[in-house]
């Protein structure tokens, strides 16, 4: 299977067709320099452009999540898609459904689940990592600690994907507007074009200031 013919199916998810091509390019680059993560499956959609990425890169994605949703697809909440509601538990599970995209797509062994919530991950992790792709929560609490958790598992040379930056606030949350700028102020990456809502950053070299470091250390200089 090759990209254009994944973007001719149809999955459950929230990925424009030129942020999913962006994914797919990233993670086929990302993964010939190491292991790629995902925080945030949902029912599979972006794991499936990244991981095709990750298979031809010839590397592995990890895909994290507790798969109950996030707050603004419970019940009642404006994303709530009662497909994704288990009668059983009366609770949001969206883990069939990834799983079921994985196995149409032969991507199992190439894309690895990992069920939990990502700090809790992030505290055992041992591995670097060439990609990071942040889609998880969107309260400023959960981008947040997504990003605190994990960057410091980033190679150089590696990149930092944030989904759904909304700069202007009528247009959408802006926790991951707010992660992005925070990461970019760090000194840590370098800003690449932005793809719609999805944001992009590489890891600098050890030792290196970035031009946006420069720039905050020259408005903070008396």
């Amino acid at each position: 299977m090759d990209f254009r013919e994944l973007l001719g199916r149809t999955f459950k998810g929230f990925l424009a067709e030129e942020e999913a091509k962006r994914l797919y390019d990233l993670a086929r680059e990302a993964s010939r320099l190491g292991a790629c993560l995902e925080i945030g499956s949902y029912c599979g959609l972006s794991a499936a452009f990244l991981g095709l990425g990750c298979r031809e890169g010839g590397g592995v994605l990890y895909s994290i999540d507790h798969h109950r949703g996030s707050e603004e697809q419970q019940p009642g909440e404006a994303y709530f898609d009662p497909d994704l509601l288990d009668a059983k538990t009366s609770r949001i599970d969206t883990l069939p459904l990834f799983r079921e995209t994985l196995e149409e797509l032969s991507l199992v062994g190439t894309v690895i689940p990992i069920i939990g919530r990502s700090a809790e991950v992030a505290a055992h992790w041992r591995s670097p990592l060439a990609l990071v792709f942040i889609d998880g929560g969107h309260t400023f609490e959960a981008a947040f600690t997504d990003y605190n958790s994990w960057v410091s598992h980033l190679i150089p040379g590696g990149y930092l994907a944030i989904h759904d930056l909304f700069p202007d606030p009528a247009k959408g949350g802006q926790a991951p507007w707010c992660v992005y700028n925070l990461a970019l102020a760090s000194g840590l990456f370098e800003a690449l074009p932005t793809i719609g809502t999805l944001g992009l950053l590489r890891r600098a070299p050890c030792g290196t200031v970035t031009s946006a470091a420069a720039a905050a250390w020259e408005k903070l200089r008396p």
